[in-house]
């Protein structure tokens, strides 16, 4: 069986579609997205017709969450500009994705952690930074989760954690974005995505980084009232972070 895992798109469909366009040339069985997939100054409304119309198994991240539930006026500035640009058809979309989904017994798709999709599976949250979970931390926070193999984003970081013989956790790291201030810098403006594959029992992985226009999507986070978001998307480094 062989999985691409895709997470974090934050409206980025640009990036989105160059990663489409290498996961089909590589023909997996399934296409799954663990959430947060509007959220940011880009393109939310087409980027939700989109995954729309390819139907992938889709699990609730905590900005589709905040989306839904928020009422307008308590949104952040991102949340808002997206907000003010969805169609009814991608609001209710949003608002019926599950927390999480178990693929038969052996696959569990969540966005943060299963309790969760604003706490890090792998990661601790440090305040203004993570760290990595101890393994003792790790096997906490899945609780009663024993799938094989549990695939989790929000931290926009690619990681495979091995927690035993039985249980590997796959963080593909972000499609769309790849530098917030204080918390992630990946280092580059690649997309990310993830390959998984399950051969006489054990899994194995290619975390992918892939070249996309990402001039463009930085060019257009400006155009939209957010240039604090364009170096971040143009370099992969936080602008906080190059300042100090």
């Amino acid at each position: 069986m062989r999985l691409a895992v895709i997470s974090d798109i934050h409206g980025n469909l640009r990036a989105l579609e160059a990663v489409h366009r290498e996961i089909k040339a590589a023909a997996p069985d399934l296409i799954v997205n663990l959430g947060d997939c509007l959220s940011g100054p880009l393109w939310p409304e087409e980027t939700a017709q989109y995954l729309v119309a390819q139907g992938w198994p889709t699990v609730r991240g905590n900005h589709d969450r905040i989306l839904a539930e928020t009422p307008v006026a308590e949104l952040g500035e991102p949340d808002a500009f997206v907000y003010r640009h969805l169609s009814k058809t991608a609001k209710e979309w949003i608002g019926e994705l599950p927390a999480t989904i178990s693929l038969e017994s052996e696959i569990f798709l969540c966005h943060g952690s299963p309790s969760s999709d604003e706490i890090f599976l792998v990661e601790d949250d440090g305040g203004n930074h993570f760290f990595p979970s101890t393994e003792r931390e790790v096997r906490r926070k899945l609780g009663n989760v024993t799938a094989e193999l549990v695939l989790c984003g929000h931290s926009h970081t690619p990681r495979v954690v091995f927690v035993s013989e039985r249980q590997t956790v796959l963080n593909p790291g972000s499609i769309g974005v790849q530098a917030f201030p204080g918390l992630t810098a990946t280092g580059s403006p690649h997309a990310r995505y993830a390959i998984a594959t399950r051969q006489n029992g054990r899994w194995s992985f290619e975390l992918r980084a892939i070249d996309y226009d990402w001039a463009e999507a930085a060019r257009r986070a400006e155009a939209s009232g957010f240039a604090n978001w364009a170096h971040g998307l143009a370099t992969g480094f936080a602008a906080d972070a190059i300042d100090s």
